[in-house]
This record gives structure tokens, sequence and C-alpha cells, in this order.
């Protein structure tokens, strides 16, 4: 069972919401909405995460990913549609059956760190404890282990304006970690911090969802980021989610002019990975003379063998050197499929058009059962980037 759907969420504010969603889904459009005085924020949103994985909700400012998040927890009440946690219809609740449930199952990081300048370190950290009537001995014993895990073990009667703009962040991270929460909803969590820091929360929260495994939905304006942490993206244009899949599907095959023009300045080099782009041994030999006889045969001529997550930054140099393809293999060394130059060539070169029904985008050979999905690729590629 996934651990969160959203079925057919909307949020409609203004006159007459109930009567907005009739005209969105018979076809109407922001627009009309607007000029009627009524503001569409999130139009007909679905989805699931399952347990464990990293959901990132991408789109520009006034997408509507916010007002999507905050629908999450019950926040915001939705116009319509339903939110499932664990299979609990959160929408049915009551307001104080609701306060349950986002007090000991759910925990949420904001841009701006949310933290109380009049308590330590170790009491911002244990808050959430405190609100769900922990004793004192044992919450500061959790919030203590969660500021280790963030690597703040030695600060915990420091004051948070004692501490940089990271370290702030960490602090709310342990906060949302110390609950032990089933599902963490990270809003811009990482935005407000200059790049280098930035890039450093994104290789911690990589680190931690090795060990925590926490299903999480992370909310953000960067596809670069956006790529970096998700097993799974939404990218959301004008309340509406117009592509939903891996970074690899994402950069590969983008629904759209709109989600190609984000794609553009990505480094696909450093999110590609040789799964995602390998091909058939026989799609790169063919059968004619001078084909290898078998997989033994591929793997001695070629000059590399690569594991399908191996980002495919890693081939150029043994690409560069022979004109066999690069092998990838499986756990057991098996081979599972080959990179040849000039498809490694053809993937960094040439920009992906749109898929359409009348242009469809070219799609990466599928990888065998027994490889790695692209998405467990994409996030083991990225954590080593």
């Amino acid at each position: 069972m996934s651990r969160l759907q959203a079925e057919n969420l909307y949020k409609v504010f203004g006159r007459r919401p109930d009567v907005a969603v009739g005209r969105l889904e018979g076809g109407a459009d922001r627009e009309e909405l607007r000029a009627d005085g009524t503001t569409a924020a999130v139009i007909d949103a679905s989805f699931t995460v399952e347990p464990g994985q990293t959901f990132v909700v991408m789109g520009l400012s006034g997408s509507g990913k916010s007002t999507l998040l905050r629908m999450l927890n019950g926040l915001l009440d939705p116009t319509a549609g339903r939110v499932l946690f664990d299979g609990q219809d959160l929408t049915a609740l009551s307001p104080r059956e609701l306060r349950t449930v986002r007090s000991r199952k759910i925990s949420m990081v904001f841009q701006h760190f949310a933290l109380f300048p009049h308590r330590s370190v170790l009491e911002n950290a244990a808050y959430g404890l405190a609100v769900q009537g922990v004793p004192r001995a044992e919450r500061d014993r959790r919030a203590a282990e969660a500021l280790a895990l963030v690597g703040l073990a030695g600060w915990e009667e420091s004051w948070p304006d004692e501490l940089s703009g990271g370290m702030q962040q960490r602090v709310g991270l342990a906060r949302a970690l110390a609950t032990d929460a089933d599902l963490l909803l990270m809003d811009e969590s990482f935005s407000a911090l200059d790049p280098l820091i930035r890039r450093d929360m994104q290789d911690q929260l990589i680190q931690l969802q090795k060990t925590l495994k926490k299903t999480i939905v992370f909310i953000t304006h960067d596809l670069n980021e956006a790529m970096r942490l998700g097993d799974r993206i939404a990218v959301m244009r004008d309340g509406r989610i117009v592509q939903l899949g891996t970074a690899e599907d994402i950069l590969v095959t983008p629904a759209n002019d709109y989600v190609a023009s984000f794609t553009q300045d990505v480094d696909r080099s450093r999110v590609l990975t040789a799964g995602a782009i390998m091909a058939d041994p026989e799609t790169a030999y063919g059968t004619g003379a001078g084909a290898p006889d078998c997989p033994a045969d591929v793997l001695a001529a070629a000059p590399a063998a690569v594991r399908p997550d191996a980002p495919i930054i890693e081939l150029f140099t043994p690409c560069s050197t022979s004109e066999a393809p690069v092998a990838v293999t499986d756990e057991a060394g098996t081979l599972v499929g080959v990179v040849p130059r000039s498809r490694l060539l053809a993937v960094l070169g040439e920009p992906m058009t749109p898929a359409t029904d009348s242009n469809p985008a070219p799609a990466p050979a599928p990888a065998p059962t027994s490889a790695v999905t692209p998405a467990q690729a994409t996030t083991k590629a990225v954590a080593r980037a």
C-alpha cells in the first residue's frame, strides 16, 4: 500500500469554490476563473508516494506547489478530492483527529527555519516531542540523538542566533526527525541558504535517507535540486501537474515545451545513469559477422564494466579510449546492457524534444528486470555526484 495518496485534489480560493471546481472539470482554465474573482491554486492533482520514497514537487512561484503541500497534512482543506495517509482519509478526520496525526505521524520542515529564539538548540529540537507530551528526559535524549544525526552534537546548549543559516536549518530538520514521524513535508527547506550550504544540506538529506528511509515530500523551484533528491518528480504549472516521473523520464522525454525549457541547463552527465541510456548488446553490435558470440565476449571486449546506477560522467574515459561499448552489469556481474560511444554522445549532445503524439521523444532502452530501476539509479548516482 502506498504511504501517501493524493486523489483529484483541487484548491480554489474565492467565491463559490464548488462551482469553480465544476467549471474546471468542464474545461475552464485559471484565467477564466480569475476574471470572476476566483483563484484556482491546485487543479486535479493526483499522485502516490511509496514508503521510503523522496517525492519532489517542482514548479515556479505561483504554480501551486506549496498549496498542494499544505493540503497533504490538513493545514488547508481541499475544495475537492482527498488525501490518504496509510489508507486513512485525512480529509474525513475531525480537527482534533487531524491534530493528533500531524503531531505524531507527519512533520514539516519550513523554508525559514521557524526556530524559537528564546529556546536552546536542544529545546528547539525537542519541541515536537513536548507537544506530544513526551517526558522531559526522553525528549531530551531523542532530540540529542536527532541533533547528532544532522551533525550538531555539542551544540545542544547554544542559542539559535549563535548558529549559521545552514546550522539553523539542521536544527529544523532535527526537530522533524526527533518525532520519528512517518512522513516529512519539506517546503523549499533549502532555498534560503547560499549555494554551498544548500548543496551540503542536500548531501545531508541524501545520507540520512540511506539510513532512515523516511517518506518525504520535498517542494522546490530548482530542477537541479529536484533531480538530485527525487526518486520521483512532479512538475507543476498553473496549478496542474504537467509531468510525473523519474529524473530520467523528465530529462529524456519532457512532456511539453514548458518542461523541456527547465531541462536545458541540467548537467545530464551527473543525472543520467548507465542503466537509463544502455542498449541491448544485439542492438549495439548487430548480429552479423564480427558480432560477439556471447555475453562473455562482450565483457572481454568492453573497455570497462559499470553498474546501472553509475552516472554517465564515469563513462567518458572508457568511451574515449576504445571503440567497443562499455558493459553494464548487475550486482552478480551479469551483463544487462551496453553503452556505445555514439549513444553516450547523442544523449549529451542533442536537446530532447517534448513527447507528443506526432513527435515522440526518444526513450532510453528499458533495463532488464535484474537491473536497478531508473529511480533507484538516479538516487544512488546523484548521491555520489
